[in-house]
């Protein structure tokens, strides 16, 4: 029952993450949770390092890159338009019908997609219900909204379980 919160990869962070291997594995689009993975919630604008990582990711990688993320368009906006990346707010992860639209509107494949996120149970299940590499990064700021509180009192039960079976030890990061 556990198994659907275990991601496929785990790293300390979006600038960590080994992309020249999700490309030679296929991956064509990344899609990056916006709120605790790619900034912190009081980060209103990218910054330099992300507008580098990002501008990286399409012109030496080629990657689609998107953001995916329950915030409001408002939100994203500013993102959408200083890194160049499509955006999808208000997407209700971890349901379904938004990774459907994705997939249908770019024409990817669940195992041509991979989904970077900070939260077990909105990314990471997400994901892994679509069939959808799943990569699972820690937060970046311990400030969250109020619902992410909560994800988080779950999230830390599901590791605490997951830890005991040797699976997802906070820390051994692997690939």
């Amino acid at each position: 029952m556990l198994d659907i919160f275990i991601p496929d990869y785990y790293y300390q962070s979006i600038f960590k993450i080994n992309y020249a291997k999700l490309k030679k594995n296929g991956i064509k689009c990344l899609l990056y949770d916006l709120d605790n993975t790619i900034a912190p919630y009081s980060m209103h604008e990218p910054d330099k390092r992300l507008k580098d990582l990002f501008s990286l990711l399409e012109h030496k990688y080629g990657f689609k890159v998107i953001i995916m993320s329950n915030s409001g368009k408002r939100r994203l906006t500013p993102f959408k338009e200083q890194l160049n990346v499509d955006t999808s707010c208000n997407s209700c992860k971890p349901l379904k019908i938004k990774y459907k639209k994705i997939m249908k509107l770019y024409k990817f494949k669940p195992h041509e997609i991979a989904m970077i996120g900070d939260q077990l149970m909105t990314d990471v299940f997400g994901a892994n219900r679509m069939g959808i590499n799943s990569i699972f990064v820690n937060p970046i700021s311990k400030i969250e909204h109020l619902p992410t509180h909560v994800n988080r009192y779950f999230e830390s039960k599901i590791i605490k379980r997951l830890n005991k079976r040797g699976i997802l030890i906070k820390g051994e990061y692997y690939e």
